[in-house]
């Protein structure tokens, strides 16, 4: 029988990690989710969205074909680790092209197994299953749940410089689409950006437009809520220092600034674009 990608099932974002209730936590990898699918027709690799990027992974999936089963599906995710260990992901996108030998599958659940459709299955009991699939040595490998109380793990993984913390409901079934069965919360981080200028429309909250340093590509906004001093001071530096927009960018909205003012921004952690971002200072970097 030839197995069929199941769309996977996709956390909650939620602010702060839970207290208390039965579940399994785990770390919240930054890569690409996907699918391992093994049935008669060989072994293929599916991005989230269902499309079939088997011929991108060809050492991941030889080292799939090493698992002893007759048909599996597992859902879990495409990393490549840094030398530190940790999730790298603008490292993966290099590794598929050129790097192959540096991706890592991290499984952690199993919907389908030598004929049996899981996913009614209880969570840890698939888990417990997939955990007896993978042999250790290999670049796939098994997705580890985290003891200790949520905000405590939290605190480690933020600390480690991890992306964030996904718990998962203990007894839960495996249903496609977003689900509060599986909660997520991310880990925040502050860089620097360049201050592209400030956008601005009555009854509407006012945002930071914040560049690359160097190239000024636009990244992304940040909320301004900042101290009162900090939102004077940019007000009036923004009057002050008018400037060009960047070249082929459209805002009608938008009071741009002159180039060379850095930013601080807090955002979340392993985004490609700035999410859940605001302001904490800005300067001059001429001065």
């Amino acid at each position: 029988m030839r197995l069929k990608f199941i769309a996977p099932l996709m956390p909650t974002l939620v602010d702060k990690p839970l207290e208390g209730g039965d579940w399994i936590h785990e770390v919240k990898f930054d890569g690409y989710r996907s699918q391992i699918i093994i049935d008669e027709a060989g072994t293929r690799i599916f991005t989230r969205n269902g499309m079939d990027w088997t011929a991108k992974y060809p050492d991941l999936v030889e080292t799939a074909k090493g698992l002893v089963v007759e048909s599996a599906i597992v859902d879990g995710e495409i990393i490549v680790p840094n030398e530190t260990g940790l999730a790298d992901f603008a490292a993966l996108r290099r590794a598929i092209t050129r790097r192959q030998h540096d991706l890592y599958f991290v499984a952690f659940d199993l919907l389908h197994f030598n004929g049996n459709d899981l996913r009614d299955m209880p969570l840890e009991h698939r888990r417990e299953m997939l955990a007896g699939l993978i042999p250790s040595g290999t670049r796939i490998q098994f997705s580890q749940s985290l003891p200790g109380e949520a905000k405590a793990i939290f605190h480690l993984l933020d600390r480690a410089g991890l992306e964030g913390m996904v718990s998962k409901r203990c007894g839960s079934r495996y249903r496609s689409g977003r689900s509060i069965n599986w909660l997520k919360v991310k880990c925040y981080i502050v860089d620097e950006y360049e201050l592209l200028g400030v956008e601005r429309e009555a009854g509407k909250p006012a945002f930071a437009l914040m560049g690359e340093i160097g190239t000024r590509k636009y990244v992304g906004s940040a909320f301004i809520n900042s101290s009162r001093e900090i939102r004077e001071r940019l007000w009036k530096w923004v009057q002050e220092h008018a400037g060009p927009p960047p070249k082929g960018t459209k805002r009608p909205a938008t009071q741009w600034v002159k180039p060379g003012i850095k930013a601080r921004v807090k955002h979340l952690r392993g985004e490609e674009d700035l999410r859940h971002a605001s302001l904490q200072d800005f300067w001059d970097e001429g001065t």
